[in-house]
């Protein structure tokens, strides 16, 4: 596109977009007044769940496309604002709105490696990949790796390191999905899990790319209002100043104080004593498997047999029976993961301020910070992003504007999570379980939140009270006390969040198979019209399969995404780094490097998961820290002892290295 026609096309999208942002502002304010009048919290609920995405759908529908350049890359002609925000929301998952507040309310100090490594990636992003991919010109990330590397062999292990990285990173977004539409819409997690499944599709089905681009930029707009309304609210109530980012330091002071106190409370002491003696016991029974597996069904079983029809406890029988472990294996898991969770518990609060001292804990917290600050500048959806720019300058620039926007979001997550933390301690502990806030019962009835009381006094003692990461955000404005229209707020923030990740995730997977595998190797002669009709179908199979695993519950989301960008660290980031950087990089370099990473990482990540894997103390979120290295190593090694890449292929590097103008079809514009 010509420059004029750039800002032309510039000036009606931000003209475009303001009415729809005051069109959303004023939708917020209709159902807050509607609120004040009595509007049932339920209609509020389905105000903003069905709302924002029929809009979305509507501008999915509007930006329904045939064309291959439009289906996969947006036709080109995304301006570097837009498409720095449609990077942004593409980027700010479900992790980044509903799980990293939570992460950094129960870890304080020791959560800020998300935040570190997350936008260090960025950096990263910028100034090592962004505008070469650009020059390059192509479609995918795979495209990248078969013409710098030659041959399929490249393209295929990265058809697979995409299809893993982002099915891993998919999953923990539709349960993100999930989460939201069962509290809100008050239907079970597997079906909110499906319901949410259609809004992501209606985003991205008919128009592809060009389709998602422009529902990210909608839906970043709903998911940074909603992210700041409440913590600005918070901010004001507690201090009288509505800038939480310089105010949450009066809420740590809090935290702190508190915190000290309960390590040598006497109510405090008991209920940790309670929960070390539960995991002494969950121990025992692990020790005991299969055998303790078998008798404590066989106690249920009985139970239920004996108990009559109109005791109030058949029910909750019952209900434990139905959730008891189909099998031993399972039973270790979930038994493990509970003993490890009353582990945690029977242990006093340390410093929320404090840096790890520990050895272990440092590694740790250095381990995880560079595997996402690597891993986020090797995610294939965010990467394909760069390739939608009108021209490399716009590429470079849209890098810079897409690290602004999420710096929004990431600058104010500790200021979220610090008064949600200081609003537990000061309002909900102490309180007598006869004063339960309904919102109490509400979150517990998905899993997120759990009170009870374990030493029978009555009084809510802090060691009781179990809130799970992503159950911060969405739970806060409640805790609060704010209207209940902020929850609703912050919901359709949390979905935006969801979706629009999902649709770039969706996208990428469906262009792996569609074109990198079956137009690229399979059936090179394919018409155009039907590549975009594969690439939709298989896009509704990809999408099926995600929410199907996702309705199991497999792991927190900030777990799932982490194994997603450590997969990210230990594939891509070396193969497309040394692509634009080491001209004595070959295929057989790149490709023995590609698969010694996802082997080591996804050994570690299985095995440190479920089956007692443990390398040096590192934690499984931080398993790229050994697939990077090991791929660096052997790549290097690997390229040095076998023939340099050919004349063609070292000036091909030499070419996307300057990145003054565009490469099509291998020649400069």
């Amino acid at each position: 596109m010509a420059n004029d026609a750039i800002k032309a096309w510039s000036k009606k999208l931000r003209q475009i977009y303001g009415i729809y942002t005051g069109v959303f502002v004023l939708f917020v304010i209709a159902l807050w007044i509607g609120e004040t009048l009595g509007l049932p919290q339920k209609y509020i609920g389905y105000a903003f769940l069905f709302g924002t995405i029929g809009v979305y759908a509507a501008i999915g529908f509007l930006s329904r496309t045939s064309a291959v350049a439009e289906y996969y890359v947006a036709g080109r002609k995304v301006p570097a604002v837009f498409n720095g925000m449609a990077t942004a929301s593409d980027w700010m998952s479900a992790a980044s709105f509903i799980g990293m507040a939570g992460a950094l309310y129960l870890q304080g100090y020791d959560g800020l490696a998300f935040i570190m490594g997350w936008t260090g990636g960025y950096v990263l992003l910028a100034v090592l990949v962004a505008p070469y991919l650009r020059k390059f010109g192509q479609f995918t990330i795979p495209d990248f790796l078969e013409e710098r590397y030659g041959g399929k062999l490249p393209r295929i292990i990265g058809i697979l390191s995409a299809l893993i990285v982002s099915f891993a990173y998919l999953v923990a977004q539709v349960t993100g999905v999930g989460i939201i539409t069962s509290r809100f819409v008050g239907i079970p997690f597997e079906a909110g899990v499906f319901l949410g499944l259609a809004g992501i599709l209606v985003c991205s089905f008919l128009g592809g790319m060009r389709a998602v681009t422009w529902t990210q930029v909608a839906q970043y707009i709903i998911l940074i209002v909603a992210y700041m309304i409440p913590v600005v609210a918070i901010s004001y109530k507690h201090t009288g100043v509505p800038i939480p980012q310089i105010m949450y330091g009066q809420a740590l002071q809090v935290i702190e104080s508190k915190q000290k106190d309960l390590i040598n409370d006497v109510k405090e002491i008991e209920i940790r004593q309670e929960w070390k003696k539960k995991a002494n016991e969950l121990n025992e029974k692990i020790k005991g498997l299969p055998q303790s597996w078998h008798t404590g069904k066989i106690e249920l079983q009985e139970k239920l047999k004996n108990i009559s029809a109109n005791d109030p406890e058949k029910a909750k029988i019952e209900k434990t029976l139905k959730d008891y472990p189909k099998t031993p294996e399972e039973a270790k898991e979930k038994w493990t993961a509970a003993m490890k969770e009353a582990q945690a518990m029977s242990k006093p609060p340390k410093s929320y301020t404090s840096p790890p001292t520990d050895t272990k804990g440092i590694i740790n917290f250095l381990a995880l910070t560079l595997c996402l600050m690597v891993g986020t500048a090797g995610l294939p959806h965010v990467l394909m992003r760069f390739y939608t720019t009108p021209t490399v300058r716009e590429a470079r620039s849209s890098a810079a504007w897409a690290l602004f926007f999420i710096f929004l979001l990431y600058f104010t997550a500790p200021a979220y999570a610090a008064f949600a933390r200081s609003e537990v301690l000061t309002n909900i502990v102490g309180q007598a379980f006869t004063a339960l806030p309904a919102w109490v019962s509400k979150w517990a009835a998905v899993g997120l939140i759990s009170i009870k009381d374990m030493n029978g006094d009555g009084i809510i003692q802090f060691s009781e009270i179990i809130i799970k990461a992503d159950a911060v955000v969405l739970a806060t404005p409640e805790i609060a006390g704010l209207p209940y229209v902020v929850a609703g707020l912050i919901a359709a923030g949390g979905l935006a969040a969801a979706l629009s990740t999902a649709d770039g995730l969706l996208i990428t997977m469906s262009n792996a198979i569609s074109h990198d595998l079956y137009y690229k190797i399979i059936n090179p002669n394919i018409s155009p019209s039907t590549r975009v009709k594969l690439g939709k179908a298989l896009l509704l199979v990809v999408a099926g399969i995600g929410a199907y695993v996702a309705s199991f519950k497999l792991a927190i989301i900030v777990e799932l995404v982490a194994w997603a960008f450590s997969l990210a660290a230990a594939t891509f980031f070396p193969a497309v780094v040394f692509g634009i950087w080491d001209k004595r990089m070959n295929k057989a370099g790149a490709v023995s490097g590609m698969i010694v990473g996802l082997i080591v990482t996804g050994y570690y990540i299985i095995g440190s998961r479920f089956y007692g894997v443990d390398w040096f103390g590192i934690k499984t979120i931080a398993a790229g820290i050994f697939g990077l290295p090991a791929n660096i190593i052997v790549a290097l090694i690997v390229s040095r002892l076998t023939p340099a890449p050919d004349k063609n292929l070292q000036e091909f590097v030499d070419n996307i290295r300057y990145p003054k103008g565009a490469i099509k079809g291998g020649v400069e514009e």
